[in-house]
């Protein structure tokens, strides 16, 4: 019966294991808004679907690193689902303090930009299987604002607040 039962669960893994999974990749990474505080970034991320049913995601993390270090990271909680048998593009925001930027100062001199990492953890909800986290990992420079772009920030929240 033991021998019975080892096949059984060797024939089932090697199922799961050779079952297709979802896949995604970061599309995009772009500055979003600009504000007295912060900076706003947006990752686009594709996440195709193989199944006929939507996927729950249960969190994405992320974590962006600039000159090796670390300058935010957090989790969204319950984002959605990803669509049955298609691609769903996901809107991951990525809010930066202006405090954290004046410290990668030596970077940001150079060039006025800032060489980063965005790492992302994408953990779904997969039938039979469970939970599953998809690691994604994108590496690029991100321009920073001119003061042109803080003074227009700070109109169109004017004009926001008006409305």
């Amino acid at each position: 019966m033991a021998d019975f039962m080892e096949k059984a669960m060797n024939f089932v893994s090697e199922k799961v294991g050779n079952m297709e999974k979802p896949e995604a990749d970061i599309t995009d990474f772009d500055l979003k808004k600009v504000s007295m505080d912060s900076i706003s970034y947006h990752a686009k991320v594709a996440v195709k679907n193989p199944y006929s049913v939507p996927v729950p995601i249960m969190q994405i993390s992320y974590t962006l690193k600039c000159s090796g270090r670390v300058i935010v990271s957090g989790t969204i909680p319950d984002p959605g689902n990803i669509k049955a048998n298609d691609t769903t593009i996901l809107d991951v925001p990525v809010k930066v303090p202006h405090s954290m930027l004046v410290s990668l100062g030596k970077d940001i001199g150079k060039d006025w930009d800032i060489d980063y990492k965005l790492e992302l953890g994408l953990a779904i909800d997969l039938p039979v299987i469970g939970n599953f986290t998809i690691p994604l990992s994108h590496s690029g420079e991100i321009k920073l604002p001119s003061l042109s772009d803080l003074w227009k920030g700070d109109k169109e929240e004017e004009t926001e607040k008006e409305i």
